[in-house]
């Protein structure tokens, strides 16, 4: 049973890749085991089904009033800044829609990406000696490629010997420019940490990236782990508390 507390509506970019929307729908499960009193739902803004107005359409058909929508991103772009708003602008009339903030940046984004360079072999005894590219999907957004400057310098704080920021797309450098440039800079040891959170075409170019450079660790993408859920959890939290300002209403 759920109480009275609005709706959990994440904001999934969505991808033809049917990798990204099973990772999706794994991570909104634990949303829900963390809390149970809420319903939680997903919606796509592209290539998945439900898209985000089917959903609201839906949850209006069920009664509801009052949503939280929370973009499963990790900073703030387009789709943030731009899509998301314009399409929850049309929710039903009568529902009262909040957009809570992006997920990053966080500490518990940088807990979650050494945790997968740990699973994915690398002991962290050796974190001293090794050289990580935290490497993102990109943005043509100058805020975007911030906060992933950003994370990488937090990254670096906490005893990596070199930290470089790298794109998949819409910024450089490459993973592969930014694992050379390690090496050429004296760095035995060079991890790749893809700072994404679902497999998908600029995932898996991030993955070819770091092989054909010869990367020692290529971690997995973020995935349904415990740190995201706790995050979305949170923005949650965040946008009840903010109060009045709400998309639609």
């Amino acid at each position: 049973m759920h109480d009275h507390r609005p709706v959990l509506l994440v904001v999934a970019h969505g991808s033809r890749d049917p990798r990204h929307a099973a990772t999706v729908h794994a991570l909104v499960e634990r949303v829900r085991s963390l809390r149970p009193g809420v319903r939680v739902e997903t919606g796509f803004l592209d290539f998945a089904a439900p898209s985000v107005p089917r959903m609201l359409e839906r949850l209006a058909s069920d009664g509801v009033r009052e949503v939280v929508a929370a973009p499963l991103l990790l900073t703030r772009a387009y789709h943030a800044k731009w899509d998301i708003p314009g399409v929850l602008r049309g929710a039903p009339a009568g529902m009262r829609v909040r957009q809570a903030d992006v997920l990053g940046p966080s500490p518990l984004l940088l807990t979650a990406l050494e945790r997968r360079l740990y699973e994915a072999g690398l002991a962290p005894s050796r974190k001293r000696s090794t050289g990580l590219v935290l490497a993102s999907a990109g943005s043509s957004d100058p805020e975007a490629i911030a906060v992933i400057a950003e994370m990488a310098r937090e990254l670096r704080h906490t005893g990596w010997c070199a930290v470089r920021p790298a794109f998949a797309s819409a910024a450089l450098p490459r993973t592969e420019d930014a694992v050379r440039e390690l090496r050429a800079s004296g760095v035995g040891r060079v991890a790749v940490a893809p700072c994404v959170i679902a497999p998908g075409r600029l995932p898996d170019r991030i993955e070819a990236g770091a092989r054909a450079a010869g990367a020692d660790v290529l971690a997995g993408v973020l995935g349904p782990c415990g740190e995201l859920a706790r995050l979305l959890v949170t923005r949650y939290d965040e946008a009840l508390v903010a109060g009045p300002a709400a998309l639609s209403a």
